[in-house]
């Protein structure tokens, strides 16, 4: 898989390393890094310097696994003319939602439709057929947006061709739901269907999520069977523009959520993402199944994203182990999150100072996580969205695992195909007229731009997120196999690291890796003053203690873990860290330590 993702970027413009590890800048953003103001000033001022001395060495382009369409222009798909708005005219809030989405994507006016329907999650088949599906399609021809016809499939075998009548010319390709219409479609008895019966058992139900059921509407005059999934035609597909009406899908994606300002914000953050790219840290819950085991194709596609996420320059984590992840484990600046097997909400995802980056992607795999969007502490789509994520899917209803999506597919058409939030949902669909509902903005495109045209609009903006560039270009490097010894100079050289607890960390891992124990604890202990996030300080510190333990510093673990509780008097792990304290007393036979730590322990309320 990975010569999928191997290109070269673009010759000029955009930080570099080359085989030895030494930084390159191309010439197009000499402009932005004169203009540079304040703090930043010193840093560029240096930079310009650096690079001056160096301008004499050959330059060697290396090969970027981000973005496969680099080289390429870039295709504009976040259109709001594509658009169609829909909302719930009983549902408070439902309508200010829509007009803030249609304000800032501009959508015309003709293209919002409210609708009056239920306001709970669940709508009865009758119900969403008279009051969503019909109505959506009469406005749809009365603004003439679609228009149907007879298409004719021909056979191969002599036979005549079988004729349908589906969309065959069409003025849009998404709708956006908003807050307050329903998620799911009840399962109806009373609704049977020829050819039912040869369909597995637990596939004979026609229950399904509205999103999944709008999304085949083109298709609506085509008689298609509503019992059981309906393969998706587009699933996989390489050309975003197949995903089309005319091709019979309706690129189908909520602003939905526990609150409608939860709602609202999701297209806020879109943009703000799609402007500065999406950066952070990747992290991967699988289960440790191995081949040939019942569920193992749920550990195949989240360590398939992990793959994609490391080939990308993101700093990924794998954790293989049966349990998902810990409340205690520091989850620290997250940009993409895909996970399996809890019911509901668990681990970090369960605390509210959850540090979800701005565009954040989270997915957690089970067959009820979306079984409502509502509330803030069940299931899953609804706790991530009211922790910061601005993107996700889930399933309304038991999917069978064959039929949930696949998010290493979803996250190759998002990232490397430059697919729009909505066309990578839907390509990553393996059925419609089932249980998948998709949630953010549809036209959200954080990978649109090239590594060039991120790093210009990082350095024009004076923006704290250029550090994430700088570590995308190191673990790029590191994967093309440029030696640690020499990624760890360049990042010493680079005035930028000692101001960022980004990559001073960075330049730890890389320490520790290299064997370079005593370079790797001072960096650490560097980075801790250097402002990181919560979470990171956290990690930070763990390291720390971690470096002093192999040196059998017992002192100095001590003072670290108790820091540690001092910074963050509601760590989760508090009570395995207050353990490890009271054993350290017990070992350097310090009985002040050893009363203060059964006095807390013994008083300790999780």
């Amino acid at each position: 898989m990975p010569e999928l993702f191997t290109v070269e970027a673009p010759g000029r413009g955009g930080w570099r390393l080359d085989a030895k590890g030494e930084w390159r800048y191309g010439a197009r953003c000499e402009g932005a890094i004169r203009g540079v103001r304040d703090g930043w000033d010193r840093f560029f001022s240096t930079f310009r310097r650096w690079k001056r001395q160096m301008s004499g060495m050959k330059r060697l382009r290396i090969g970027f696994v981000l973005f496969a369409a680099a080289l390429a222009p870039v295709i504009a798909r976040a259109n709001g003319n594509e658009v169609v708005v829909i909302y719930n005219r009983n549902m408070p809030g439902s309508k200010s939602v829509a007009e803030h989405y249609a304000d800032v994507r501009h959508v015309p006016e003709n293209r919002v439709f409210g609708f009056s329907t239920t306001t709970n999650e669940v709508v009865s088949r009758t119900e969403y057929v008279n009051s969503l599906q019909e109505p959506l399609l009469r406005a749809l021809r009365k603004e003439r947006l679609w228009r149907f016809g007879k298409v004719t499939f021909r056979t191969t075998n002599g036979a005549p061709g079988r004729v349908i009548e589906k969309v065959v010319a069409s003025k849009i390709r998404y709708a956006v739901l908003c807050y307050g219409i329903p998620l799911k479609i009840a399962e109806d008895p009373s609704l049977h269907q020829p050819g039912a019966g040869r369909l597995p058992t637990m596939f004979r139900r026609n229950e399904a999520s509205v999103d999944s059921e709008l999304a085949w509407l083109p298709m609506i005059r085509a008689h298609i069977p509503l019992d059981g999934p309906l393969r998706n035609w587009c699933y996989g597909v390489t050309n975003a523009e197949w995903l089309d009406p005319t091709n019979g899908i309706l690129l189908v994606a909520r602003l939905d959520g526990p609150t409608a300002a939860i709602a609202e914000g999701l297209v806020d953050k879109a943009l703000q993402a799609g402007r500065q790219g999406l950066w952070g840290r990747a992290y991967f819950d699988a289960r440790g199944l191995q081949p040939g085991s019942e569920y193992y194709l749920g550990d195949r596609i989240i360590l398939g994203a992990a793959g994609i996420a490391r080939a990308l320059g993101y700093e990924t984590v794998v954790d293989d182990q049966p349990a998902t992840f810990s409340a205690a484990f520091p989850m620290s600046q997250i940009a993409i999150y895909a996970g399996w097997y809890d019911e509901d909400v668990s681990g970090p995802f369960s605390l509210t100072n959850v540090e979800f980056m701005p565009g954040a992607f989270a997915y957690h795999l089970h067959s009820y996580s979306a079984a409502t969007v509502r509330g803030a502490t069940t299931h899953w789509v609804g706790p991530l969205l009211a922790r910061g994520v601005t993107c996700t899917m889930g399933c309304v209803d038991e999917p069978s695992l064959q039929f949930t999506p696949d998010v290493a597919l979803f996250l190759a058409r998002f990232s490397v195909a430059q697919f729009t939030f909505g066309e990578a949902a839907w390509a990553a669909q393996p059925a419609l007229s089932w249980q998948t509902t998709v949630v953010g903005d549809p036209l959200y495109r954080p990978f649109g731009k090239t590594p060039d045209q991120l790093d210009q609009w990082l350095l024009a903006q004076h923006s704290p997120l250029l550090p994430w560039s700088i570590l995308r270009v190191v673990n790029l490097a590191g994967n093309r196999g440029v030696p640690k010894a020499s990624l760890i100079q360049s990042l010493k050289k680079l005035p930028l690291t000692a101001a960022s607890a980004v990559l001073t960390e960075k330049l730890a891992d890389l320490c520790d890796a290299a064997g370079q124990t005593n370079a790797a604890l001072d960096f650490y202990q560097k980075a801790i003053i250097l402002n990181p996030s919560p979470e990171q300080k956290i990690r930070l510190r763990l390291a720390v203690a971690g470096q002093f333990e192999a040196r059998n510093d017992k002192p100095a673990v001590y003072d670290d873990l108790q820091k540690l509780l001092t910074e963050n008097p509601a760590y989760p792990g508090r009570f395995d860290i207050m353990k490890r304290l009271l054993n350290l007393a017990i070992a350097m036979n310090n009985k002040t330590d050893i009363t203060r730590c059964v006095r807390e322990m013994k008083s300790y309320t999780p």
